[in-house]
């Protein structure tokens, strides 16, 4: 039987610094922005828990983007990610100040090392989450996350835990503008000894080398989807992203059909992606889809059914065939 939770003596939002070399990964910014979004009514701190080694100067970077305090482990056992360690030091602060809230991005790292802290404090855990909705009357977070392959959208919560516990998709939230002007505490808190001891080591990193644009990273992508009807014609969707400069995307269903590889799918079983420009091509709209790309800021659907679900989320919608549509789109923006 689970022990007895004062959940009174839980409070404040946790974001998990991640940081690899000194360099934060862009996730940490967006949820630092959706956690002072979501502090404001719950009245209480933000705080960013950073680790690794040789990085409490990083510090004052989470302040100006959020963090009311830092907690800072810097400790040469942690210069590389390690699963284990980071779960044991993580989970170490949590049992000393008690956060009600604790985020991290739903990167390799988080949905490594955030399962184990999960169990070492007894709480519950939702990974991928794309929304967050909160119950004011028991302080629950309502973590959103698309279930059963995106066919519906599952609202979790852990009403008789603390901390509750969310991995978030990157690319979902908007960080806030960051302010240098802003005050914050940084705390470096003792850490018990036996939490830097692993089974495990770290070997070796290997950078891995993209031939194509990254689809998470890019400022521009043009998708195809099952409306493509063959790999062959995924070359019309290449040649409108190579001549706006933007990245090659794909729906399930044609990474399913084996029309292209799955490191250009977008969607809730791919990558969330967060464009300048997203352009969609022959793709329906499903569920599953718009999880991955309705952050963009600018949607534009090509699709000859007028009923399509991605009309919805679209700031522009071209009522047609995509395979007059593209190629005369590419020609006129190759002419400037």
């Amino acid at each position: 039987m689970a022990d007895t939770l004062n959940k009174d003596e839980y409070r404040g939002i946790w974001v998990f610094a991640e940081q690899r070399r000194g360099q934060f990964h862009n996730v940490t910014f967006e949820l630092l922005g959706k956690a002072r979004e979501l502090a404001e009514p719950l009245k209480c701190e933000v705080s960013a828990v950073l680790v690794g080694n040789g990085i409490e100067a990083k510090a004052p970077e989470l302040i100006a983007a959020g963090a009311d305090r830092v907690y800072v482990v810097d400790n040469p056992k942690l210069e590389h990610f390690n699963d284990e360690l980071y779960a044991n030091v993580v989970a170490d602060l949590a049992k000393q100040f008690k956060p009600e809230i604790i985020l991290a991005g739903a990167t390799a790292v988080g949905r490594a090392f955030l399962p184990r802290v999960s169990i070492q404090v007894n709480a519950g855990l939702t990974a991928d989450c794309t929304a967050f909705e909160l119950d004011m009357e028991q302080r629950n977070l309502l973590q959103i996350r698309p279930a059963f392959g995106g066919s519906l959208m599952a609202k979790i919560m852990t009403p008789e835990r603390r901390p509750q516990m969310s991995t978030v998709r990157y690319k979902v939230f908007k960080a806030i503008p960051a302010d240098a002007s802003r005050k914050g505490e940084i705390v470096k808190p003792s850490i018990k000894a036996d939490c830097f001891n692993a089974r495990s080591e770290f070997l070796e990193f290997i950078q891995e080398v993209e031939a194509t644009i990254n689809i998470a990273e890019a400022d521009v992508i043009v998708s195809g989807g099952r409306g493509m009807g063959s790999g062959d014609n995924f070359k019309l969707i290449s040649d409108l992203a190579r001549a706006i400069g933007g990245a090659v995307g794909a729906s399930r269903a044609a990474v399913d059909s084996g029309w292209i590889k799955y490191s250009h799918q977008v969607g809730q079983t791919g990558k969330t992606v967060s464009p300048k420009l997203y352009i969609a091509c022959g793709i329906s709209g499903a569920v599953q889809h718009l999880a991955g790309m309705q952050s963009s800021d600018t949607i534009v659907a090509i699709n000859k059914d007028p009923e399509a679900p991605i009309f919805g989320v679209a700031k522009y919608g071209i009522v047609g065939d995509l395979f007059q549509i593209v190629p005369a789109l590419t020609e006129r923006i190759k002419k400037g």
